[in-house]
């Protein structure tokens, strides 16, 4: 198994890595929408998906990977009254759609509105 790390998406707040790859696999952790160069999240649910795509993307990249390669997400919501503009920021970056739960959740670290972690293959 290989850690994948970047400094262009958050560092892990816990004692985990960013992701891990295993063979043709990458497991990456929830992305919070956090920016990597302030530890602010932005305002709003449509800038905090804004900001957890780029850091999955910052990953899937460190990785040697993109969006195309993701065969599986996870989300989470703070409030699913949030789905639908979610959505809408989640659909320019997975374009592909990938499998996805996504699920309304009691809280989430920093106290922010999303999560997504993603599961890749290298073909």
């Amino acid at each position: 198994m290989e850690v994948i790390s970047t400094t262009k998406a958050p560092a892990a707040i816990g004692p985990y890595s960013q992701a891990m790859k295993t063979g043709s696999f990458v497991f990456a952790s929830g992305q919070l929408p956090v920016d990597p160069e302030t530890g602010a999240a932005p305002e709003g649910i449509a800038a905090q998906a804004e900001q957890s795509c780029k850091n999955v993307g910052a990953i899937l990249a460190e990785a040697g990977l993109g969006f195309e390669n993701v065969i599986k997400t996870t989300c989470f919501l703070a409030d699913m009254a949030d789905f639908q503009a979610f959505n809408e920021v989640y659909a320019k970056y997975f374009v592909s759609k990938p499998a996805r739960s996504c699920v309304a959740v009691k809280g989430i670290p920093k106290g922010v509105l999303c999560e997504i972690e993603v599961v890749a293959v290298k073909d």
